[in-house]
């Protein structure tokens, strides 16, 4: 109703004219009830609740001074009413304690559903829980996470915005900030909201109050120059007329929000032109809005400006354009039409009824000659049509209608006014899914852009990042951190990074897990082609030392050193060097088999010649004694003898070993590295123990015996190369023991090359080196006269 307590509202003043344009519209057809005509009181409630319960208990008890129809003198037996949800709740306790119904037309707030406190309450304007529903679907289809809050200081706008909170929260989304207007308007108080939400730097605002509260906002935001907002408008002002004036054009244009269905209801916008003060005499309000519309005076003693000019009464209201005259956004208009016409359906039920079939205990009906509004109540609670614009009319248990709601888009037009664009439909009884249906193309947002604008504390997090909270701010608000090696994510703005599966390890961008590489010493590694070239390069030396000694076999110096014994261990040692060869490449199981029994084999058959050759040294200059004869157990046949002994037990032990539990392939997954280690399981760690504690006893045996014969005449012996060779050897392969352990993947393999390479070049440096230095660079000592000279301190003993 018009609220002329504090300012005339032409568009309330619409509203009312629609609830009387309904009933005698009903009244004149008379099909929907026939011999039978409503009528009508009305009352103002200025806004505030003192007004709003006097009225209401002026129309329960039928006595006061409102608006009343032709056809009304008595208490009435519903209320339509009143607009503002505040209002109606207060309203609502009383008429629910009285047993009489209220159908509001305005009144949204989700509060007012619960029937324990509101038993009577009815309303043909949808729960604002819908309405949040709606605005929670349409932030999270443009993908803000950063929205703002204003909220009016009244149920409506609180209520709203708590529900919005907690929805929006559900998927993500933040709210920044919640500013309430208050109700005094105090521009200090307007301008340290508007200064809020400009320090927030949120591009998405969420305005949720009624049509006075949301002017007093915009006209601080257009005197401090806030620009760049994404309006989000509630249903209560997403389509006032007010707001669409030039001088909102810039800070409003692209507002987007839900509003309820419009109707162009026939016959409405000429019974609304056709308004005379002389055929209203009644109507309190016909005066003022007169005036304020034609900007005239009826007594010149109003307090008009004393430029106006005295109303004739006559003026034609078909030539003014105005929030009254128009009706090309009538949707409150049209909440208040159903709600005339559920009335007027429910008073048809109850004619209707039939005795000993009616709704009330032992069949009874309604005493139709006086209705009661506990029996009218009933009828209301469980009427259901079809309005005339194919739309179904009927109330929940809640005594909320259906809700269905337009996405209104505010785009200019050519002529530089404002239209309510539909872009998008919501429909509450359809699944989750399919609620909301919007047409992005034809949105224009604000500050003419048709690209979405975007609101967020924080960008989003790409694939292969993940979501880091800032402490003490916001979900919302996060920095994106990198996923650990193996780790990926991928998708947008994720929580987790997922480690890969123990064979897949994580893309450079860490958005896929891809197969790991698998890792062995291969020939086109660089570390596996520097040992195959040291390899290949011992094994030369190797050959070429042989050739030296086979071109000079008949020289003393390689007599002198038992032929036969220096070529087996040349030949020994070029195995060792080739078995080297054998660790290199993709581990298969022959190779794993070959590579540790034929070093360890090769190894003992060359520490069992150099230990058969130390032990004839020793003994032969024992032999020198009168008398010795030990030489006969020392001879050709019994070297030959303890080397083959020497090394069956080695060939023993790796027979056992390869039938038992032999080196196979093994594919080592570890989740911290990148790679597949493909390497050679010992099999038996007891086995390749005692394979290199084997090596290990010989090698020690024979340093310990050629230690023992350092003393010995050096032209006689070489006893002292081999004790040198031997102190090489023993000193590879213990640091090799630690050094394998701690080694991880290939370079354990690279590291037991080495220790074979390095103690196999000991070896031919240390026992042959000198004698072809001899053979090849000094051959003048290469005589016999020379091999049986003793050095100058034996001579002196």
């Amino acid at each position: 109703m018009p609220t002329s307590c504090t300012g005339f509202s032409f568009r309330t003043f619409r509203w009312m004219q629609t609830m009387i344009f309904a009933i005698e519209e009903i009244n004149s057809q008379g099909h929907l009830l026939p011999n039978i005509t409503l009528g009508y009181r009305i009352y103002d409630s200025c806004s505030t609740t003192f007004h709003a319960l006097r009225a209401a208990m002026a129309l329960v008890n039928g006595h006061g001074s409102g608006i009343a129809g032709p056809y009304c003198s008595a208490a009435v037996p519903v209320i339509i009413g009143d607009g503002g949800s505040s209002l109606s709740m207060v309203v609502a306790r009383l008429l629910g304690i009285l047993q009489l119904p209220q159908v509001s037309y305005f009144s949204s707030c989700e509060c007012l559903s619960h029937k324990e406190q509101f038993p009577t309450f009815l309303r043909t304007m949808p729960s604002d829980l819908f309405q949040v529903e709606a605005l929670t679907l349409l932030v999270r289809h443009f993908g803000w996470t950063w929205v703002g809050t204003v909220a009016g200081d009244d149920d409506y706008g609180r209520q709203g915005v708590h529900i919005f909170s907690q929805e929006v929260e559900k998927y993500g989304a933040c709210v920044a900030f919640l500013e309430i207007i208050p109700k005094s308007h105090y521009m200090e108080q307007m301008s340290i909201i508007v200064e809020r939400i400009r320090l927030s730097g949120v591009r998405v605002v969420l305005l949720f109050a009624l049509e006075q509260d949301v002017v007093a906002l915009f006209q601080a935001v257009l005197r401090q120059n806030l620009t760049g907002i994404q309006w989000l408008a509630s249903e209560a002002w997403v389509t006032a007329s007010v707001l669409a004036g030039p001088q909102y054009h810039l800070i409003l244009q692209g507002t987007v929000g839900f509003a309820i269905r419009r109707a162009d209801i026939p016959g409405l916008g000429p019974f609304l032109t056709r308004l005379r003060p002389a055929t209203t005499p009644s109507n309190p309000y016909i005066t003022e809005f007169w005036e304020k519309t034609f900007g005239c005076t009826f007594d010149g003693v109003t307090h008009s400006p004393e430029s106006w000019t005295r109303c004739t009464g006559l003026e034609q209201l078909t030539n003014v354009r105005n929030i009254y005259t128009d009706v090309t956004q009538l949707r409150i208009s049209y909440n208040v039409y159903k709600a005339v016409y559920a009335v007027a359906h429910a008073v048809r039920a109850m004619f209707q009824c039939n005795a000993g079939r009616g709704p009330f205990p032992q069949g009874a009906c309604p005493d139709t000659s006086r209705i009661q509004p506990w029996e009218l109540l009933y009828y209301i609670q469980r009427i259901e049509f079809t309005t005339a614009f194919e739309e179904k009319m009927r109330f929940d248990k809640n005594g909320d209608p259906v809700a269905t709601y337009d996405l209104i888009n505010w785009q200019m037009s050519d002529s530089g006014t404002v239209r309510f664009v539909t872009v998008g439909r919501f429909d509450g009884t359809l699944p989750p899914n399919r609620k909301l249906k919007i047409s992005d193309q034809d949105i224009i947002w604000n500050g003419n852009q048709t690209q979405v604008p975007q609101s967020a504390c924080s960008r989003s997090c790409p694939p292969g990042t993940r979501k880091a909270i800032k402490p003490r701010l916001p979900v919302c608000c996060f920095d994106c951190v990198v996923c650990a090696v193996g780790e990926v994510s991928n998708q947008t703005d994720a929580v987790e990074c997922e480690k890969c599966l123990a064979e897949f390890w994580s893309n450079e961008q860490r958005d896929a897990c891809v197969p790991k590489q698998v890792e062995y010493l291969s020939f086109h590694d660089a570390m596996g082609t520097t040992l195959l070239a040291v390899a290949l390069l011992g094994a030369c030396c190797t050959m070429a030392v042989a050739a030296v000694f086979v071109c000079y076999r008949n020289t003393p110096i390689v007599r002198a050193n038992n032929s036969e014994l220096s070529f087996l261990i040349l030949s020994a040692l070029g195995l060792c060097f080739v078995c080297a060869v054998l660790f290199i490449g993709r581990p298969t199981p022959w190779s794993c088999m070959l590579r540790h029994t034929a070093f360890s084999i090769a190894f003992v058959l060359c520490i069992s010649c150099i230990l058969g050759k130390t032990v004839v040294v020793l003994m032969a200059f024992r032999a020198t004694l009168p008398g010795s004869t030990v030489m006969r157990w020392f001879g050709p046949w019994q070297q030959r003898a303890s080397i083959f002994l020497c090394t069956l037990v080695q060939v023993l032990i790796c027979g056992v070993w390869l039938g038992m539990a032999p080196p196979l392939p093994q594919r080592l997954l570890p989740r911290e590295t990148p790679h597949i280690l493909l390497l050679c399981n010992v099999g038996s760690a007891v086995a390749f123990s005692l394979v290199l504690g084997y090596i290990g006893l010989l090698a020690a045996v024979c340093f310990l015996l050629a230690f023992l014969a350092r003393k010995l005449p050096d032209n006689f012996n070489e006893a002292k190369f081999i004790t040198f060779s031997m102190l090489i050897f023993c000193t590879v392969w213990v640091a090799f023991v630690p050094a394998y352990i701690s080694s991880p993947g290939k370079y354990s393999t690279a590291t037991e090359i080495f220790a074979i390479l390095a103690s196999s070049f000991g070896l031919l440096v240390c026992l042959f080196f000198p004698k072809c230095y001899i053979i090849l660079l000094k051959p003048e000592k290469n005589n016999r006269k020379h091999m049986m000279v003793k050095s100058t301190s034996d001579k002196q003993y």
